[in-house]
């Protein structure tokens, strides 16, 4: 990642929803945002407008629809606070396809 993006904030989102329908949504809905990095786990790196749309994207357009089993968590951090591993460690990289 570039030195300038290093302090961005990010959120990682993380649910658990029983409904496929609803599911299939949320998923496209971060899609358009952020990388999946697990099955029900997107990370999404923009501007602190783009990040404040997406949480109240899910707020709004989520929330009331959401079982009483279902959970929808997002967690706010810093690029440079971020520990990764393994090919968690390519998230974020500047790629180049030719």
């Amino acid at each position: 990642m570039s030195e300038k993006n290093i302090d961005k904030n990010v959120i990682i989102v993380t649910y658990d929803i029983s409904d496929d329908r609803l599911r299939t949504k949320l998923s496209k809905f971060l899609e358009q945002y952020g990388v999946r990095i697990q099955y029900s786990v997107f990370e999404i790196q923009n501007s602190d407008r783009i990040l404040k749309a997406v949480r109240n994207g899910i707020k709004n357009d989520f929330e009331n629809l959401l079982g009483s089993g279902d959970s929808v968590y997002v967690f706010t951090t810093k690029y440079s606070t971020m520990e990764r591993y393994g090919a968690a460690k390519l998230l974020g990289d500047d790629l180049i396809f030719i």
